[in-house]
């Protein structure tokens, strides 16, 4: 007898938990018939906002295509045909050993009617073949002894080349030292030397930096670069006789 009512309470209480159940079930998709309603009422009510959106949408990127193509593109095979000229000069320059102004200048300045780097950075400069242009350039005013244009277009310079990007910054620190800016040239030869490590910017920059810290009376700093060089970097062309560089900066320490 006990059994049976136990059973009956039990059959009587799954069968209200299946009503709970199947009422929290109807609220929910009335909850959720009830957020869609009002989501289509609105759409119906801002249709028109949403239909201009959606063209001004579709208008900006169309714009932006047309513009890669019919602009930017034509843009940038200009800027790399009128770039061949003054190139070849400074790749001339830069592969000989006699007198090279003149041909850092005709890179600079063009000739024939053709554009040096200087009219390619101000017509081209927000191009890739512009953008070389600055570091071609810098290097170019470096080398005739126009330190500040120097630093300008290498400043204006920037690379994904982690590798161009660390010369372009040794570059700037070689233009402060021909203005007699030592502090600025050693702060551009670290940056230089920890764009990424590598064993051949990174050991020629140190030293530098080393040898700027000597010229600066930083000792310390001297020789905690140039110790870098011998711990980290033993087969780099900096390490050879780089003891005697340890050796004179704890020196000048005492």
């Amino acid at each position: 007898m006990a059994t049976y009512k136990k059973r009956g309470s039990k059959v009587k209480k799954d069968n209200q938990v299946n009503i709970e159940d199947q009422s929290t079930t109807a609220e929910v998709f009335n909850t959720l018939d009830e957020t869609a309603s009002r989501s289509e009422q609105w759409i119906e009510k801002n249709q028109k906002i949403v239909f201009t959106g959606l063209i001004v949408v579709a208008a900006v990127i169309l714009a932006f295509l047309a513009y890669n193509k019919y602009i930017v593109e034509p843009k940038e095979k200009e800027a790399a045909d009128e770039l061949a000229f003054p190139k070849r000069y400074f790749e001339e320059a830069q592969n000989t050993s006699v007198s090279v102004d003149s041909l850092y200048s005709l890179s600079l300045n063009g000739a024939d009617g053709k554009y040096g780097l200087i009219d390619i950075v101000d017509n081209y400069g927000g191009t890739k073949a512009g953008n070389l242009a600055k570091y071609m350039g810098g290097i170019a005013f470096l080398k005739t002894g126009d330190y500040q244009s120097a630093i300008k277009y290498l400043s204006d310079f920037s690379s994904e080349d982690d590798m161009l990007a660390a010369l372009a910054k040794g570059n700037i620190a070689d233009a402060f030292m021909g203005i007699d800016q030592p502090e600025d040239a050693l702060q551009y030869y670290l940056k230089a030397a920890n764009v990424k490590v590598n064993d051949f910017t990174s050991p020629l920059y140190l030293f530098r930096a080393g040898n700027v810290a000597m010229e600066l009376g930083k000792y310390d700093d001297a020789e905690t670069y140039f110790t870098t060089i011998k711990n980290e970097y033993p087969k780099s062309e900096e390490a050879k006789n780089i003891s005697i560089f340890i050796q004179r900066a704890q020196l000048s320490q005492k």
